[in-house]
């Protein structure tokens, strides 16, 4: 199932979900989901008022929420009454327009490292992006003024559907509830040109991290270890890598960072990126306003966005 955030004209931010014959709203269906008790323990430890509807409610109405999602397509479709959106009709948003926390990894695939001139780590290399650097699929992303080294870096990025601390690998991959595509958009002089490296600042400006177009759901995709990720610069390939060729799998990152923190639903983890980034070829590519990009991962999805 692929679902999607979104907005049609002036309504408020919608639920919808991407079918054959169109997409459609399940807003009024999340709205009415009870939350888990996992969920409402967390609010009240945290001080936090409970989401009344959106994508973050129906990933926190506990394990089930998959199953309860496509039982209900399945049978609102079916209704001679159901009604149906065009695509292309609608304002798309990030699939969680503004999750709880950006989790990267650095050099995870075996080129990348080795193009960096590094040698593969023995952990993750963990590092983050603040979540008001999300960016909407197709939403063009302005480089800052002071910027000159603006990259690109294509990523499968997992999406969380649950509460998770200390998991073992090998229940890691029910944790996900889905999968999506993530640029993680970088400013390389704040990571190689400066004595102490502000990666975190390098990849959390406005606009730095477009992802979408939708969540496709975990069911969807039998091995995230069996995916192609690509990146075209106007038109150009600059990045086709394979999921396989990660130094650390999905499930392997999920429960190493499970071990140090809990994971939320809605939270997003980038799985890191292949060889062909701009800052590492001769010589250096980076990105100018005018710039189109698009990225691809097999079997979830493909967005373009522009650069102003």
């Amino acid at each position: 199932m692929k679902v999607i955030s979104y907005r049609k004209g002036n309504s408020p931010v919608l639920t919808g979900v991407v079918l054959k014959q169109g997409v459609m709203d399940i807003s009024a269906w999340v709205a009415e989901l009870a939350l888990s008790a996992e969920a409402l323990d967390h609010h009240a430890a945290a001080g936090v008022i409970a989401p009344t509807g959106g994508i973050l409610r129906w990933l926190q109405s506990g394990g089930g929420a998959i199953a309860a999602l496509n039982e209900h397509v399945h049978e609102a479709s079916a209704q001679p009454d159901a009604n149906f959106e065009k695509l292309e009709n609608l304002q798309l948003y990030a699939p969680v327009p503004r999750p709880g926390k950006i989790i990267g990894v650095g050099r995870n695939y075996a080129d990348h490292a080795k193009e960096t001139g590094v040698a593969p780590f023995e952990n993750p290399r963990i590092i983050f992006k603040v979540s008001s650097s999300i960016a909407a699929p197709g939403a063009p992303v302005t480089r800052p003024s002071s910027v000159a080294k603006m990259d690109f870096e294509v990523e499968l990025a997992v999406v969380i559907g649950g509460y998770g601390k200390d998991v073992p690998e090998s229940d890691a991959l029910s944790l996900v509830a889905g999968y999506t595509v993530l640029n993680d958009l970088s400013a390389r002089e704040f990571q190689f040109d400066i004595a102490q490296a502000q990666t975190t600042f390098a990849k959390s400006m406005d606009g730095f991290a477009p992802m979408g177009p939708w969540l496709v759901t975990r069911d969807e995709i039998a091995d995230p270890q069996k995916l192609e990720v690509f990146c075209w610069l106007n038109g150009t390939q600059m990045q086709h890598g394979h999921t396989a060729d990660m130094l650390f799998p999905v499930a392997t990152l999920v429960a190493y960072v499970s071990r140090f923190m809990t994971l939320e639903p809605g939270d997003i983890i980038g799985t890191g990126t292949p060889s062909g980034i701009g800052a590492f070829r001769q010589p250096p590519v980076y990105l100018q306003p005018g710039d189109e990009l698009r990225l691809a991962v097999s079997h979830v999805g493909e967005m373009t966005h522009r650069i102003t």
